[in-house]
């Protein structure tokens, strides 16, 4: 201890009365550098986050089209039109009171051959929410759509696309596999149908996700070239539940859905 006391004097050239303080917080530094260091602090900081899918590992030039249905329902009908005309399937992600509001588009939209999924019962923030909370809010909206279309929902979308680790947890704990998106139409700013167009076409690659909503203003006018383009690009256009690997699989730091091993 003298001879470390007697090196940092001369080392950082301060009165000796100032060295024990010096001394310790040198010590104090490396201490905290090495505790930091150690494999089991190391550890926990690189703990992996739980995520969501965003998109999915696709050997074939597959993509699901996925709507989120909340407010208003002006245009459901056109999109299965739309989607009709060129024999493509979607999953639509409906909230609770949407169901409760209009039981006969979802109805029709399950008598078209589209997916219906959860999009919570309220809109809620679920980040906001405890375990059970969720579970409750979950549940609620796979009875309503269940009621309608006779089938179960196993697939989840967050409210304004917000999770943490306790959502998703909650989540996986009922079963449920949670979808966000790779491909982001912003449909809902009102870009023009060009604009959205543009956006979804230049982004869009093999086992990609995209975002569009009912009751976006210029959706409607943009959804036939955004499906021509796929189809003429050699793009399968598929449910989100086909588009889905079977079997084992990871999540990687991106969100995109591989293969176990």
């Amino acid at each position: 201890m003298r001879r470390l006391r007697s090196l940092t004097q001369r080392i950082l050239k301060i009165p000796k009365r100032k060295t024990n303080t010096v001394l310790l917080t040198v010590l104090a530094a490396v201490f905290i550098f090495t505790a930091v260091n150690t494999p089991a602090i190391v550890g926990v900081s690189a703990t992996k986050r739980e995520l969501p899918i965003y998109c999915v590992k696709r050997d074939n030039k597959a993509v699901s089209l996925t709507f989120d249905a909340a407010w208003g329902n002006e245009d459901t009908q056109d999109l299965i039109d739309i989607l009709a005309k060129y024999n493509v399937k979607a999953t639509f992600f409906v909230v609770g009171f949407w169901v409760d509001k209009f039981p006969e588009s979802v109805k029709a939209l399950h008598d078209a051959g589209h997916e219906i999924m959860n999009h919570s019962n309220d809109h809620a923030h679920f980040s906001r929410l405890s375990t059970d909370q969720i579970i409750s809010n979950v549940t609620k909206c796979n009875e309503k759509i269940a009621a309608v279309t006779g089938v179960t929902p196993n697939l989840f979308r967050c409210p304004y696309g917000e999770y943490d680790d306790h959502v998703i947890k909650a989540l996986n704990s009922m079963g449920m596999y949670t979808i966000q998106w790779d491909v982001d139409s912003l449909d809902w700013k009102d870009l023009t149908a060009d604009q959205i167009v543009q956006r979804v076409t230049s982004r869009i690659s093999p086992g990609s996700i995209v975002l569009f909503h009912n009751a976006a203003k210029n959706t409607p006018a943009a959804l036939p070239a955004i499906i021509e383009y796929l189809l003429a690009n050699g793009y399968q256009i598929v449910p989100i539940s086909e588009l889905l690997l079977k079997g084992e699989y990871t999540i990687d730091h991106t969100g995109r859905m591989l293969p176990a091993g």
